[in-house]
C-alpha cells in the first residue's frame, strides 16, 4: 500500500508541476538577446513626446589628469607654498588613528569624542601624514595651515603622525575645546 501511495504521489507532482524539485537541466537554453527594431512608444493621444534613444559609443577610454606639478622641497622650512612640497611618507592611517586614540583617551575625552576626530581627519586629510591641499597649502593629518605651524610641536612634523596628531588636538582644544566642536564647525562650515 506505502509502495503505490509513494508512486502516485511522485506522479500527481510531476502532472501539475513537472518542473518541482528540479535543479538543473541540461537542456536549459537562457533566453537569448533579441535581435530587430527597438521597443516603440504608441499612444493616441494627439500630443506624443518624441522618446528616442541617444546613440553614442566610445572609442577611447579617457585618460587620468596629470598630477600636479609641486616645487622640489625646501627640508621643512616652508608651509604654504613658496616652493614647498610634501615629504615622500608612507601613510598609514590605522597606525595614525590607533595614536589618536590613545591621546583623545590621555585627555580624558570619550569614545564619542574620537569617533568625531576620525570624522573630521577622514573628511580634512583621509588620515595620510603627507596629505596636501596645493590650493591652500594646508598639510598633514589635521591639515595645519601653513603645515610648519605643527613645527612647534616637534621636528619631525613633516612623516610622524603622533607629531601631527599631537599639534591637531592642541589647536582643536584651544579653538572648539573638543573633536566634536570642531566637528560641528566643519559641518557647519565645511572647514575647522
Amino acid at each position: 500500500m506505502f509502495g503505490f501511495l509513494a508512486a502516485f504521489a511522485f506522479l500527481l507532482v510531476n502532472v501539475t508541476d513537472p518542473y518541482a524539485g528540479a535543479t538543473a537541466s541540461p537542456f536549459y537554453q537562457p533566453a537569448g538577446v533579441p535581435t530587430g527594431e527597438a521597443q516603440v512608444l504608441a499612444a493616441s493621444s494627439a500630443e506624443l513626446a518624441d522618446v528616442s534613444r541617444d546613440n553614442f559609443s566610445v572609442t577611447e577610454k579617457p585618460k587620468p589628469p596629470p598630477p600636479p606639478v609641486v616645487a622640489p622641497s625646501t627640508g621643512g622650512s616652508g608651509g604654504g607654498g613658496g616652493g614647498w612640497a610634501p615629504p615622500a611618507a608612507v601613510p598609514d592611517p590605522g597606525t595614525a588613528q590607533a595614536i589618536a586614540a590613545d591621546m583623545v583617551a590621555a585627555r580624558g575625552w570619550g569614545s564619542d569624542q574620537f569617533d568625531c576626530l576620525v570624522a573630521l581627519w577622514k573628511k580634512e586629510s583621509g588620515w595620510r601624514v603627507n596629505a596636501y591641499n596645493a590650493s591652500s597649502g594646508a598639510y598633514g593629518i589635521p591639515q595645519s595651515l601653513p603645515g610648519n605651524k605643527m613645527a612647534s610641536a616637534g621636528a619631525d612634523w613633516e612623516t610622524n603622525p603622533a607629531t601631527q596628531i599631537s599639534w591637531g588636538l592642541g589647536y582643536i582644544t584651544g579653538r572648539y575645546g573638543s573633536p566634536c566642536g570642531a566637528w560641528a564647525s566643519s559641518q557647519s562650515r565645511g572647514w575647522y
